[in-house]
Formats: C-alpha cells, sequence, structure tokens
C-alpha cells in the first residue's frame, strides 16, 4: 500500500502557514498596523474554514451521525484529526486481512496502438486511503489559490512598502509559497487523473520536478508583476484584478448559458437545487482564483457530469499564455513609466527582462512536461509542439491571404484612374498615322 505522502504535506502546509499567519498578525497588532492585521488573519481563517468544509463534504459527514468529527472541524481541527486517521488506517492495513475486497478495472497505456484491461483488488483500508488522498488534495488546491497567493501579494506589497523583510515575514512567504506551488501541482495531477479515469496513471518522479518548476516560475513572476504594478498605480490594478477575476468567474457560466443545456439536477444525490447551485458558484469562485494566478490546467464544464472538460484543448492554452504575458509585459510597463523613489537604487530594465524571461522559462517547462514527461501523452490526438506549429502555419496563411486581399483591393481601386490618365494603345497607334498624313498634304 502506497505511503501517504501527500496527506502529510498537505497538513504540514496547512499547520505551518496558519501558524505563521498567526505569528505575524500579532507582531502587526503590536505595531499598531491594524488593516495589515485584519487582512494577514482574513487571508488565513477564510481557506481554513473552506477547507474545513471540503473534507467534511468528500467524506460525506454532513449526512452521518459523527458529533465529534464536526466539533473538531468547528475548532480548525479537522485536518489533524484526518491524517492520524490516515496514519491509522495505513498501519492497521499491514496487520489486518480485509475479508472482503472490490475489483476495478483500469486500462494500461496503449504499447504499439494496443491497450489492455488489467483487474486490481481494492480493500476497504484502501480505499479509504484514496478517499483521504482525495480529499487533501482538493483542500491544497483550496488553500492554495484562495489564501496563500492572497497572502504572499500582500506580504510582498507590504515587504515592498517597507523596503524591509523580516524574519517572519519571510519565512512565511516562503511557506506560502510553497504552499501555492504544491496546490498547482496537486491541480495537475487531479487533472490529469480525472481527465483519463479510464486509464492506470503513474506519474513519473521527472514529471513531478518538471511541473513543480514550471508552476515555480509561473507563480513567481505573476505575484511580482502584481505586486510592483500595485505599488504604483493602487487604483488600476483593482481594475486589473476584476477584470481578470469576474471574467473566468462568469466564462464557465456564459458557456453554459450559450450551450442551452438544462441545469445540473442532482450531481450528488444528497443534494437540493439549491445546494448543487452553492457547489457550482464555488467551483466557479475556485476556478476563477486559480487562472488569476497561473493556468488552471482544466476547462470547467457545467454542462457535463464530471463538470471538467475532458478534451485536451491546446489553442485555448496557448491564448491563455499569449494574454498573460501581453499583459505582465503591460503591468511592467506602466510600473516602469510611473515608478517612485523607493526604487531608486533598482535597475528597472533589468528586472522588468529578467521577469519576462521567468515567465518564458515558465512556458518552456510547460512545453517539456507536455511534450516529453506528461503519463498520457500516447493519447493526445497531437502534440503540444505539433498544434504549435499548426497554429503557426494557420496565421501566417491568414496573413497571406490578409496581404493579397488587400494588393487585390489596391489594385482594384488605382484601375479606373490609370485608365483615365493613361492613353489607350489604340489612340497611340493612330497617332504617328495621322501625324503622316498631314506631312504628306502640306508637301502636295
Amino acid at each position: 500500500m502506497k505511503f501517504p505522502g501527500s496527506v502529510l504535506a498537505s497538513v504540514f502546509l496547512f499547520v505551518a502557514e496558519t501558524s505563521a499567519a498567526l505569528y505575524l498578525s500579532s507582531t502587526y497588532r503590536s505595531g499598531g498596523d491594524g488593516m495589515w492585521q485584519a487582512l494577514t488573519l482574513l487571508f488565513s481563517l477564510l481557506p481554513c474554514a473552506l477547507v474545513q468544509l471540503t473534507l467534511l463534504f468528500v467524506h460525506r459527514d454532513f449526512t452521518r451521525d459523527r458529533p465529534l468529527v464536526l466539533l473538531l472541524h468547528l475548532l480548525q481541527l479537522g485536518p489533524l484529526f484526518r491524517c492520524f486517521e490516515v496514519f491509522c488506517i495505513y498501519c492497521q492495513s499491514n496487520h489486518i486481512e480485509e475479508p472482503y475486497v472490490s475489483i476495478t478495472k483500469k486500462r494500461q497505456m496503449p504499447k504499439n496502438g494496443h491497450s489492455e484491461e488489467i483487474e486490481k483488488e481494492v480493500g476497504q483500508a484502501e480505499g479509504k486511503l484514496f478517499t483521504h488522498r482525495s480529499a487533501f488534495s482538493r483542500a491544497s488546491v483550496i488553500q492554495a489559490f484562495l489564501g496563500s497567493a492572497p497572502q504572499l501579494t500582500l506580504q510582498l506589497y507590504i515587504s515592498v512598502l517597507r523596503q524591509d523583510v523580516s524574519i517572519g515575514r519571510g519565512v512565511f512567504m516562503v511557506l506560502s509559497l510553497l504552499s501555492i506551488v504544491y496546490g498547482a501541482l496537486r491541480c495537475n495531477i487531479l487533472a490529469i487523473k480525472i481527465k483519463y479515469d479510464e486509464y492506470d496513471v503513474k506519474v513519473k518522479p521527472l514529471a513531478y520536478v518538471c511541473i513543480f518548476l514550471w508552476r515555480s516560475f509561473e507563480i513567481v513572476t505573476r505575484v511580482i508583476v502584481l505586486v510592483l504594478f500595485t505599488s504604483v498605480l493602487k487604483a488600476w490594478v483593482v481594475i486589473d484584478i476584476l477584470i481578470n477575476f469576474l471574467g473566468f468567474l462568469f466564462y464557465p457560466w456564459i458557456l453554459f448559458w450559450c450551450s442551452g443545456s438544462p441545469f445540473p439536477e442532482n450531481f450528488e444525490k444528497a443534494f437540493s437545487r439549491l445546494g448543487t447551485t452553492i457547489v457550482l458558484c464555488f467551483l466557479t469562485l475556485l476556478y476563477a482564483g486559480i487562472n488569476m494566478f497561473c493556468w488552471s490546467a482544466v476547462q470547467l464544464k457545467i454542462n457535463n457530469p464530471d463538470l471538467i472538460s475532458k478534451s485536451q484543448n491546446w489553442y485555448r492554452l496557448l491564448v491563455y499564455y499569449m494574454v498573460r504575458f501581453i499583459e505582465n509585459a503591460f503591468l511592467l510597463l506602466m510600473w516602469y513609466l510611473y515608478k517612485t523613489d523607493i526604487y531608486m537604487y533598482v535597475c528597472a530594465p533589468l528586472l522588468m527582462l529578467q521577469l519576462l524571461i521567468g515567465y518564458c522559462t515558465a512556458i518552456l517547462f510547460m512545453v517539456v512536461f507536455y511534450q516529453f514527461f506528461h503519463p498520457c501523452k500516447k493519447l493526445f490526438s497531437s502534440s503540444a509542439s505539433e498544434s504549435f506549429q499548426e497554429w503557426l502555419k494557420c496565421a501566417c496563411c491568414h496573413r497571406r491571404r490578409r496581404k493579397s486581399c488587400e494588393s487585390a483591393e489596391k489594385t482594384d481601386l488605382r484601375s479606373p484612374t490609370d485608365r483615365e490618365e493613361t492613353p489607350s494603345s489604340s489612340k497611340i497607334s493612330s497617332m504617328p498615322s495621322q501625324i503622316l498624313n498631314t506631312d504628306e498634304l502640306s508637301s502636295a
């Protein structure tokens, strides 16, 4: 049975980040910074409550008579109790032989064009551990993008304004960054396992390393760009955040309304129509929060029973990174034009170049992952590089057609004037004969 290391990592980040946030908020209080204290507590306690609700929802504890578990979650101790429960199950599974097992069927990755179906026996303990891993993976994603990401942005902004990084704030920012990168990594793995649920997916260690580097460069550059822009144009950053957040928040609903599909009734049996609506709104909120800082790796599709699109759309991925790169470059340009005296000793052009190169490095690691290390790359109809080449060919062909149409229009516009200004060939040919006839008559 696989060791539950992902559960241990999730609980460690949860406890460490929450403890660091409480300590830092106490330092802000002692220093008389009430606003920084309130925002730090908000970005810490809100994801804590959402994590408790997620664990209760995945384990379906709302419909079970477990008052002690509900009390522990109410006291924000749910992840610690779940972690203790996971290791109890893991330790007992090696000593107790289970009389009942279930059989699951998975397909192997295709080899030489053929895919075999394999059967695997899953005991009750392994099934419980799978549920716990799934719950903690979702909780890590929620904590990362609804808590750690805005928290890291806030603390970096405070450090820029004060031009100082204390030890407590530095440790807290490192923990927040690790939480975001880990949440993005779990988001990628969850997306792969949900999209290819029929297959036995095995992620290699190099794939984890590639995802970690891709997400690290992407998130670090994004957060720094937002902080730099906020430090010089505080009012305009609100507009940028609202456009990004509301755009990604309503995009799945717009696609759902345009499709004309009926409202998804009771995708969870225990939920009423109101409960389904609340869960869908929360999912779109999380989807918008993820895409604010990095690519979400999935396309939320409300009219789908699995709630995500299982098709691999390279062009949506390409458009996202192109638009995000242009946005980052524009925000850096605005920061360069309006930077204040606090950046007197900063080489602004060099910093801009480093951030843009860092974002390009993230895109490079992303292409390397999809091209070489994706566990289901054999199932792709076309690779990332092939799709990019096709897109370039289409763009070049479209540009050539546009130029040819413009040149044809120009020739059509010039032809009537040319006819009026230049004499016709018949007139030119008749003029010498007329001159000769007049000369003969004059000599006669």
